[in-house]
């Protein structure tokens, strides 16, 4: 047997090292790096089910373009020369390009190739469909965006969770805290419910979806009205009375309601940030993907800072880190910055459509199957149909790929060199190629180099030698990529704590508060229930398999939900929205609050899924990311 010690990529804080065992027989295994300092040898079920989509059946193994309907396997010379030809001729107009590019998965090489769409100048996209609101929250309250080490949790006193589920999102910081807390941390989670935190989670706060920042404000009225809160901090932000002087302009009753919570709870908070410390926050993805997701955000990071608990060992608010904060990309766009035309991913659809001088006439998409995770699936769709030419790189024929006119099949986890930071810690890792990629699978960078070198004059782009070299000339991190490649991985040399001496990131050093508390946006009576698409345990995204998908799709609501009543499940039951309506199989979830229905998202259109043609375009207040939850629905058996 052979093991060959790599790393994963899939779109996850927790980057593990990885082992992969090939067996006499063929037979492959992966299992968790047990002399990884963060791996420690155990991964999740989604790291251990991607054998099968390395040797899937329905896996893509050849270029395939659609001709009048009907999909036919072309030869990668034949695909190249039809690729250059479309781009050759906009040149002159390189905005009638667009590029959508994500995060379906990391690693320099998948990064590198921006610099090819940078060099010609196209569109392209901009802000996320994760973590944008959450991530720009943090720049304006900070300067930047630190975290303490994750491993200072076990320095904490108390944890306080805000809707992060750590039974499927990051199962090492999970085990990080699980031994913070042998050894006496308290943990308490605030949440609409939907996680599994409770086999830890000793206390739990259930909060009205969105309202976060509602409840934060109760909190820091609390602790200031208690004179909780130190002058001396206070000297290290800016304009802190005016924020002061908007707490009073609140009553907390009227946070109360807003939040669903009641006064003892308020109370019980304060005393958790008031009390003994060091308190360590955690900010979960999901309350910042509402219209005001920035606010709510922000609103928890005040009362972090007011609380005593930033700049402290074992206190800290953790939030993503940028993926590549370790390693140097800078070299991915054109030193000649072209003038470039950007469209918000979360409402992409609306803007390919609305599109002038010039129109979009090709799309390139790599890293994402974005008809399935962008809002408005069926706009997104439609824009599709009045693009002339559409190009997708990927392994299967989802959503997205059934819309392309040319499908080019893509390597995977495994089969290809890289580099991988991590949005939760501090190590770069080498990703060691253990398998041969199947028949005419290519790399993206492969792709769009062989592309380049046909076009007149030729994009030249650098090999992947160059690629891994460039983005280790990072001044927090001092390996070579030999050295890399020999032991693996290598950690960034940046500090415990962050902001351990309250000098911030802003110009000033001084860290700021948000400027106003907005309301709750009005609300449809005909739908009077929260969208959560929450985030499933055995798949990343929509990398999901054919044959997971063979089930109607499940939606859960708790028990007292006042909308369940009159529903008969022995009957259809539809998740309906303004835009549509989607048949699902109702269950129950005690602890889901009464005003949400749950359901796990990523599961294909085509398969009788996507939960995203119910979901309305838009952007956040901060960071042109996605309001995913602000979606309101109902549930009914018909049609009225």
């Amino acid at each position: 047997m052979t093991a060959t010690i790599t790393a994963c990529t899939m779109d996850c804080p927790d980057a593990c090292s990885i082992v992969v065992d090939q067996r006499p027989d063929g037979r492959v295994t992966l299992r968790g790096n047990p002399a990884s300092p963060f791996t420690a040898g155990f991964t999740c079920p989604k790291i251990k089910g991607h054998i099968k989509r390395l040797q899937h059946t329905q896996r893509i193994r050849h270029p395939m373009l659609r001709t009048n309907g009907t999909w036919q396997r072309i030869s990668w010379d034949s695909a190249l020369a039809l690729c250059a030809e479309k781009f050759q001729a906009l040149r002159s107009e390189p905005k009638s390009i667009l590029h959508v590019k994500s995060e379906g998965a990391k690693g320099v090489m998948k990064a590198a190739t921006a610099l090819f769409f940078s060099i010609l100048g196209t569109s392209r996209t901009k802000g996320s469909l994760c973590d944008a609101a959450g991530f720009m929250a943090y720049i304006y309250d900070f300067g930047s965006r630190k975290n303490n080490d994750i491993n200072d949790l076990v320095n904490a006193a108390r944890i306080v969770n805000w809707g992060k589920d750590f039974t499927r999102s990051s199962i090492h910081t999970a085990a990080i805290i699980r031994r913070a807390c042998r050894n006496g941390t308290r943990l308490l989670t605030v949440s609409p419910g939907g996680d599994d935190n409770a086999g830890f989670s000793g206390e739990r706060i259930r909060i009205r979806p969105g309202t976060d920042r509602f409840l934060a404000t109760a909190v820091i009225k609390l602790l200031a009205e208690n004179g909780h809160i130190s002058p001396g901090l206070l000297a290290r932000t800016k304009r802190p009375q005016k924020f002061l002087d908007m707490m009073k302009d609140f009553r907390l009753e009227d946070l109360c309601r807003i939040s669903g919570v009641n006064r003892k709870e308020v109370e019980k908070l304060a005393r958790w940030y008031g009390g003994e410390s060091p308190v360590a926050t955690f900010v979960g993805t999901g309350l910042q993907r509402y219209r005001f997701g920035g606010e709510n955000t922000r609103f928890i990071n005040a009362l972090a800072f007011l609380s005593g608990n930033i700049g402290i060992a074992g206190g800290g608010s953790y939030f993503h880190l940028h993926s590549y904060r370790n390693l140097n990309l800078s070299w991915t766009a054109d030193p000649q910055r072209k003038s470039r035309r950007s469209f918000p991913i979360s409402a992409i659809g609306e803007h390919i459509l609305a599109a002038r001088d010039p129109s979009i006439k090709l799309v390139w998409i790599n890293g994402i199957n974005v008809v399935n995770q962008a809002p408005e699936s069926h706009r997104i769709v439609r824009a599709f149909e009045g693009v002339d030419f559409k190009v997708v790189v990927d392994a299967f024929m989802n959503d997205t790929a059934q819309r392309a006119n040319l499908v080019l099949p893509s390597t995977l986890m495994l089969e290809q060199e890289d580099i991988i930071g991590s949005y939760m810690h501090e190590y770069v890792q080498h990703v060691r190629p253990a398998l041969e990629a199947p028949e005419e699978a290519r790399s993206d960078m492969w792709i769009l180099s062989e592309i380049g070198r046909r076009l007149d004059p030729p994009v030249m782009l650098p090999n992947s030698e160059t690629c891994l070299r460039n983005s280790l000339e990072q001044p927090n991190l001092r390996v070579s990529l030999e050295e890399l490649r020999r032991k693996g991985c290598a950690r960034a040399d940046r500090p415990a704590v962050a902001y351990a001496d309250l000098i911030f990131d802003h110009r000033d050093g001084k860290y700021r508060f948000p400027a106003a508390l907005h309301p709750e946006p009005p609300a449809d009576p005909r739908y009077p229930l929260h969208l959560l698409t929450l985030v499933r345990r055995n798949a990343i995204h929509s990398q999901i398999l054919p044959e997971d998908q063979l089930e109607m799709p499940q939606a859960w609501v708790a028990p007292d939900n006042a909308m369940l009543p009159g529903i008969d499940r022995s009957k259809d039951v539809y998740l309906v929205s303004p835009l549509g309506r989607l048949k699902i199989s109702l269950q129950t979830m005690p602890g889901l609050h009464a005003e949400a229905v749950l359901y796990r998202r990523g599961d294909w259109m085509s398969r009788g899924g996507g939960i995203n043609q119910l979901i309305a375009a838009g952007t956040t207040d901060l960071g042109a990311g996605a309001p995913f939850y602000e979606q309101r629905v109902r549930i009914e058996n018909d049609f009225p």
